[in-house]
């Protein structure tokens, strides 16, 4: 019988927990609740969502309603989705992570102390997240994906950088030390170290709980950028780890000659899938 262990760290990180809470309550009295775009990046639990009425639409959608509820998500959003909310009197309720919320703000005290500096934010292009924390600069920010891009950065005027919540420590830090080496000694450097523990501890904890097992199952969807940080930290420690979305993914294949089988995810997927995938595989053997 192969043994199945599912990790206490992985599941809903707090701020998706308390967007989904809001959902929940707001469509418990019977409202019609709108939410801008995926309430989290996994397609299950958004399943089970629009079951209980939640509806999900995006920005153009959003200038064609009046009158409605809409629910802004943990990811945050910028200052001319909630312009945009009281030109159509659209009630917002607001899931934004407290995180991203104070990152928010720190982001726009610095433009607008100063619009010239280079405000440089690390995350990914196009994530909702930092379209958000773009928006606090009138979209003047400068965003890098990786280290690689951080040598576009003009190294003689004076940069100021912050991180996506969600991106890897290590790599946040690299960054860090190439600017140091390279910026004028006539320009100001500073960094903020904006990444959420909630998340970076995960990576220590997922990495050590990969090791112990024969096989890992990691479940996440496929558009989480947590997910893939913390998917790849899996493969790196132990090579036999695989993505599933779903239990349907589960190949019986896969568990011949195992003995343990370790269940994480990202802080996007629910505890109630795991559990799904626990049984799946029970039902297999």
């Amino acid at each position: 019988m192969i043994q199945i262990e599912i990790d206490s760290g992985s599941g809903f990180c707090f701020g998706v927990t308390t967007a989904i809470k809001k959902a929940e309550e707001e469509l418990a009295k019977g409202t019609k609740l709108y939410c801008l775009g995926d309430i989290v990046h996994n397609g299950m639990e958004c399943e089970r969502l629009s079951e209980m009425g939640l509806i999900i639409i995006n920005h153009d959608d959003m200038r064609q309603l009046h009158n409605v509820k809409v629910l802004l998500r943990a990811h945050g959003e910028p200052p001319e989705t909630y312009a945009l909310a009281r030109q159509n009197n659209i009630e917002i309720i607001d899931a934004t992570c407290p995180v991203v919320l104070q990152l928010q703000r720190r982001i726009k005290e610095q433009y607008d102390e100063s619009a010239d500096k280079q405000i440089v934010i690390f995350g990914k292009k196009g994530h909702a997240e930092v379209l958000g924390l773009v928006g606090q600069t009138q979209s003047t920010a400068i965003v890098i994906e990786s280290f690689d891009e951080v040598k576009k950065l003009d190294f003689s005027r004076d940069i100021y950088l912050y991180s996506q919540t969600t991106k890897s420590l290590d790599e946040f830090h690299k960054i860090i030390d190439y600017i140091q080496s390279h910026i004028s000694k006539d320009a100001t450097f500073k960094s903020f170290d904006t990444i959420c523990r909630n998340v970076a501890n995960r990576m220590p904890n997922i990495s050590q709980f990969a090791t112990k097992h024969d096989l890992i199952l990691f479940v996440c969807g496929r558009k989480s950028s947590n997910g893939k940080v913390l998917y790849n930290e899996c493969l790196r420690v132990n090579p036999n780890t695989h993505l599933v979305e779903d239990p349907h993914e589960i190949q019986k294949e896969w568990l011949e000659g195992i003995e343990t089988v370790g269940i994480c995810g990202a802080t996007s997927t629910p505890r109630w899938l795991m559990e799904q995938c626990r049984d799946a595989i029970q039902a297999m053997q």
